[in-house]
């Protein structure tokens, strides 16, 4: 009996995670295509196939299904493997990171989270706030340690690290980002990405790297 009970639990268990992620993708998709402000509960149930009873069922309303996508959207940046080990040099790991960085920008899709975000953060402060702090900033520190570490060692001379790390982070984006998030251009090739890349970390060493 504890068995049988033990297995619905988990039946139901798969069912109610593979019901979630079919919304998600549906309200991913509307949010992309309408934005925040034309997304409604009812266009975001047609898109996931389900009733707006189900879909109450697991979400309150468009923001609190607006905060479980930017959720995803912080474990995937989290997930991104950036290898800032201090003992390695500083010409490869920012040309290692500055790739991976760019990749997860301009991935496919993206862009669609941080524009929704730039269109609604002066009205929901909270929500910017939130996305600033678990995905950009984040990565921000992470590198900026990094740096410190380098400084530490006398293979860099920076006197703030954190403002050196976003200044890497805008070099890397310069030319690709911008025109990809306003969809002024397509996803940048790997050539053209591994090119400023390149030049950024050329750029960043040539004013910080140690006397």
């Amino acid at each position: 009996m504890v068995e049988a009970v033990r297995d619905t639990v988990a039946i139901v268990s798969e069912e109610d995670s593979s019901k979630r992620r079919q919304i998600l993708d549906g309200a991913r998709k509307v949010f992309m295509d309408l934005g925040f402000d034309g997304a409604s509960m009812g266009e975001i149930a047609r898109a996931a196939t389900v009733s707006k009873g189900t879909l109450y069922v697991y979400f309150a309303d468009k923001c609190a299904l607006f905060e479980a996508i930017l959720e995803e959207e912080a474990l995937q940046h989290g997930q991104v493997v950036f290898n800032f080990d201090p003992a390695r040099d500083a010409e490869t790991t920012l040309k290692e990171f500055g790739q991976a960085y760019i990749h997860l920008l301009c991935r496919p899709g993206g862009g669609s989270a941080i524009r929704t975000v730039m269109a609604i953060a002066e009205r929901m402060p909270d929500v910017g706030r939130r996305y600033y702090g678990r995905v950009l900033d984040k990565t921000i520190n992470r590198l900026a340690d990094y740096l410190k570490a380098h400084v530490a060692s006398g293979d860099l001379a920076i006197d703030d690290c954190d403002l050196a790390a976003s200044q890497f982070m805008e070099l890397c984006k310069a030319s690709l980002f911008l025109p990809f998030v306003f969809q002024a251009a397509p996803a940048p090739s790997e050539e053209r990405m591994t090119a400023v890349v390149d030049s950024a970390t050329r750029m960043f060493l040539a004013a910080y790297r140690g006397k």
